[in-house]
């Protein structure tokens, strides 16, 4: 059993609403044959405002490759930065009580990298255990508890960290309809938590049980479903229907929704979209009524990518589920991949 503290969240500067988004998407291409469809799905994507790291305008500008990459490096590190010290104060843990740094990030290509800059910025111990994790993009943070939970000893606390400046796909040069559609969806922020096999200073999620997959379909390999490119103008992300599609197909794979006691009450389900949400749901994942802060998060923050997760989970401590209640986490990304866990929301003690 792994005991998650409350994370510590790092909001970007800059909120952008979607209506401002959809302007300057029409106004960068007014001749778009799908701007109708545009306007119908900006009304129903389920995200009412994001943060970027920079102005809307700086996001939209066309660059080189270097010059994104570096920004995004440079924000990500500093969400990261903030969130972890902000995880570190609400577990009550100095730097130098970490024993191991598990990091994850899509966006921001660096060698050294993250767990090198916070080892450095917060003072963690020479001898950490770093596990540095940069390709698992939507399911990062999922992905990246459980690991936690798994590595966690006495004495021998886990600090989870991810970050994404995804704003940095944002393309004026991609005009497909999909790619407007990421434009809509995807956020800027940071979140991390110290995971632990001590009880928790204050109320919060445990892991009981996690869980990975990794998807394939008749042709075997489905790694085209979600994907970052890269090219000298800087990155650019990519997906297909197939995508969303396989969202039910995995959610049945999940070991413990088949039994017949299984009735979670809360769910940290990474939004993804509005449309993964309502799979999640159909799959019996959870309820809508677990689902909710999901929806809340989504609303606020849009798809702030493994983030996202530990969003959620701050998110519940303000309107906390019932202590010993059963919960679920849940992420999918690019492979296409899942992670999951069996949580409980545990008391302080």
């Amino acid at each position: 059993m792994a005991f998650v503290n409350r994370p510590g969240i790092a909001d970007a500067d800059h909120a952008v609403t979607t209506r401002e988004i959809l302007e300057n998407i029409q106004e960068t291409h007014p001749g778009h044959p799908r701007l109708t469809a545009m306007e119908r799905i900006a009304q129903n994507i389920g995200v009412e405002r994001r943060r970027f790291t920079r102005p809307l305008q700086d996001v939209a500008r066309t660059e080189s490759f270097e010059k994104r990459n570096t920004r995004a490096y440079m924000d990500v590190c500093h969400l990261a930065e903030q969130a972890a010290s902000e995880a570190l104060s609400r577990a009550g843990l100095a730097a130098s009580d970490i024993t191991t740094v598990v990091t994850f990030h899509a966006t921001g290509l660096a060698i050294p990298g993250l767990d090198v800059h916070l080892a450095n910025s917060l003072g963690l111990p020479p001898t950490v255990r770093r596990v540095p994790m940069t390709q698992l993009a939507c399911a990062g943070g999922a992905h990246a508890l459980g690991l936690a939970a798994s590595l966690a000893r006495p004495g021998q606390p886990v600090l989870v960290v991810g970050a994404e400046a995804l704003s940095t796909v944002y393309q004026h040069s991609d005009s497909d309809l999909a790619d407007m559609i990421y434009k809509l969806l995807f956020g800027d922020g940071g979140a991390a938590a110290v995971v632990s096999t001590e009880p928790l200073k204050e109320p919060g999620i445990y892991i009981e049980q996690s869980w990975t997959y990794l998807h394939r379909d008749q042709t075997g390999g489905t790694g085209h479903y979600y994907r970052l490119r890269a090219d000298n103008t800087g990155y650019h992300f990519d997906s297909t229907p197939a995508a969303v599609n396989a969202v039910a197909q995995v959610a049945p794979k999940v070991p413990w929704i088949h039994s017949a006691a299984w009735s979670p009450q809360h769910a940290l389900i990474h939004p993804g979209s509005a449309k993964i949400l309502d799979l999640a749901v159909q799959g019996n994942l959870c309820s809508e009524q677990a689902i909710r802060p999901s929806r809340d998060v989504l609303r606020s923050d849009g798809n702030t990518g493994g983030p996202t997760v530990l969003r959620i989970a701050e998110r519940l401590h303000d309107d906390p589920p019932l202590p010993g209640s059963e919960g679920i986490l849940f992420g999918v990304g690019p492979g296409f991949c899942a992670a999951a866990a069996r949580t409980r929301w545990g008391a302080s003690f």
